[in-house]
């Protein structure tokens, strides 16, 4: 028997974004994707939700101050480590 990383309780929602989604969220802001912070590709959440190298990923985790917080990463190769 396997063990999904994805239905850990620590673990935040992880989600692919689409080129179309990633032209919405950041439409208004001036700068490059490769300044996001970065996931490796052998990350074992990457892994379980099949990322490839540079996919953007949003997180959305659950916050006791914020309510709500969503982030994002750029899937980085298992050498290009920041």
């Amino acid at each position: 028997m396997a063990f999904n990383i994805l239905n850990h309780s620590a673990v935040p929602k992880h989600e692919i974004l689409s080129d179309e989604e990633i032209e919405e969220i950041f439409a208004d802001v001036d700068f490059d994707l490769n300044q996001l912070p970065k996931i490796k590709v052998n990350d074992p959440v990457s892994k379980a939700i099949g990322a490839k190298e540079g996919q953007v990923l949003k997180i959305t985790r659950k916050s006791e101050t914020a309510g709500i917080f969503v982030t994002f990463r750029l899937v980085s190769g298992e050498n290009n480590q920041k």
